[in-house]
């Protein structure tokens, strides 16, 4: 592994242990707070605070430019802007149709329907004719059995509701998302990027807000510490860290590691809300942890061969 891969890695990590922290967040702000509401809150807060960093680096940058490098700016400028909405708007299906999931259905059985999106990115590369290793196909089968032991008993499905439905959906727009950014990076600026996509959706989920809820400032203000958790941790530095740790790890392998957001969750859990873990959690952790080293150990020995 070369440094930048390394480094890729450990963001993802730290980008799956914020999520994972996030989503208690998001079940206890919906005690207050209805989910666009706690959707637009969270997203404004997040673009909101990272807008005035990105302001300052392009001042610094175009400070000393010359007008060849201003207008080269002013291109990336314009793609930003584009490739920032239409992630916005992705962004902003898959979390709002996971929020209003959470409405519906169990807080276990909603993580384990989004970490779909772990067998739908390598369906999707393929779809849009990109190679994806047959050790990441296993990877993914072992990630979603070990995901199946964390958040169901032994009883399995207790039947098919609403949050599930919204829930899958969510999922496919998610994993439309890892793959944008996976494409968009190459060519944005990331700050830049993360930051109008979390604007975008803010203001997306705002409109929406007004239209189907009926918020008020008391009620935001009973679910602050969640939201704003939400909004700085989980929307202004961990998307951000996505999209930098992308640049630099295979899309197959950033999807399961970002899907360690659920085995963070069981743990932090159990030790912020008391619940305990059974032997059938435990083993949903190890087989997520497998389903991560197997592929990632599999392509260090080919390039070491090679």
């Amino acid at each position: 592994m070369n440094k930048k891969s390394l480094i890729g890695v450990l963001l993802l990590l730290l980008t799956a242990f914020i999520w994972g922290l996030a989503f208690i967040a998001q079940t206890k702000g919906l005690e207050s707070v209805g989910p666009f509401t706690f959707s637009a809150t969270r997203m404004l807060i997040g673009g909101i605070a990272l807008l005035p960093i990105v302001i300052v680096i392009d001042m610094k940058k175009l400070k000393n430019a010359d007008r060849e490098r201003k207008w080269r700016y002013k291109g990336t400028l314009k793609s930003s802007i584009i490739n920032g909405c239409i992630l916005g708007v992705v962004f902003c299906i898959a979390c709002n149709f996971q929020q209003h999931a959470l409405i519906y259905s169990s807080a276990g059985k909603v993580a384990f329907i989004t970490a779909f999106y772990m067998l739908l990115v390598p369906i999707f590369s393929l779809i849009l004719r990109y190679f994806v290793p047959p050790i990441y196909w296993l990877g993914s089968v072992i990630g979603l059995a070990g995901l199946f032991f964390l958040c169901f008993d032994m009883g399995g499905f207790r039947g098919f509701y609403y949050g599930d439905v919204y829930a899958f959906v969510g999922a496919i727009f998610f994993a439309i998302h890892i793959l944008l950014v996976e494409h968009f990076v190459k060519k944005t600026n990331s700050l830049r990027l993360s930051c109008t996509q979390l604007l975008v959706g803010g203001v997306i989920s705002l409109i929406l807000m007004f239209i189907f809820e009926n918020p008020s400032w008391e009620a935001i203000g009973g679910a602050i510490i969640p939201i704003l958790y939400a909004g700085l941790f989980s929307c202004g530095i961990a998307y951000t860290l996505q999209i930098v740790g992308q640049k630099y790890v295979e899309p197959s392998l950033a999807t399961l590691i970002m899907s360690t957001e659920s085995v963070f969750a069981a743990v932090l859990g159990a030790i912020i809300l008391q619940e305990t873990m059974d032997v059938f959690e435990i083993m949903g952790c190890v087989l997520v942890a497998l389903a991560i080293v197997i592929p990632h150990l599999v392509e260090l020995v080919k390039n070491r061969n090679r």
